[in-house]
């Protein structure tokens, strides 16, 4: 089958995601990059399906919706939320959405155990090291928690036991998502681990 995909149109840049595929996301100039973003990076997102132990999606990309942008798709991110986000999700799609969630963790982790410190600029010198990206990914799951009803401290880097109370109530709360949560589990999912993906992927990408 077709992996159903929407498009997130903003001004400067487009974002082609997978709906049921959370972290499956990749954006482009234009619609036509985008897809074909998504496309080559089938492979890498293989591995998370692989660890969440699901078969990886079809290469066969279906559009189904297109959204429209804002400043946060021109800045970088997927923040559009579908009527679809907002469906209620069977018991097996929700295990299949924190079961990705969970792989793109694990993919990120074992990314940032494997890399150096000190990672390859880039042409003018930019870019953060390995530690200041772990920071941020942890920081920015600060804010995505407080989208899902709750308040989490930010666990401190190297502390595992932190790392893996702060991601057992994220898991909960998409798992039983409050009446008051401001993203629909779906999205929540998806930009959770498209996060955790996207710098898991920069960290390859620019390790020595």
């Amino acid at each position: 089958m077709p992996t159903d995909v929407y498009l997130e149109v903003g001004d400067k840049r487009v974002f082609a995601c997978a709906f049921d595929w959370p972290g499956w996301c990749r954006s482009g100039r234009d619609e036509e990059a985008a897809l074909n973003a998504l496309g080559e990076y089938l492979p890498r997102y293989a591995v998370a399906a692989e660890h969440a132990k699901l078969r990886p999606p079809s290469k066969e990309l279906q559009v189904v919706e297109r959204l429209p942008g804002s400043a946060t798709t021109d800045f970088g991110a997927p923040g559009a939320i579908s009527d679809r986000d907002a469906e209620r999700l069977t018991p097996a799609q929700a295990r299949k959405l924190v079961a990705l969630v969970e792989a793109a963790w694990n993919v990120f982790d074992d990314v940032v155990a494997g890399a150096p410190a000190q990672l390859r600029k880039g042409p003018r010198g930019g870019g953060r090291d390995r530690d200041k990206i772990v920071d941020h990914v942890y920081g920015a799951e600060v804010a995505y928690a407080g989208r899902l009803g709750l308040k989490l401290r930010q666990p401190a880097r190297g502390d595992a036991r932190a790392v893996a109370g702060f991601r057992k109530a994220v898991v909960e709360a998409l798992e039983n998502p409050v009446a008051d949560a401001r993203w629909p589990t779906r999205y929540a999912a998806r930009r959770i681990a498209w996060h955790a993906l996207d710098h898991a992927w920069e960290i390859e990408d620019r390790s020595e």
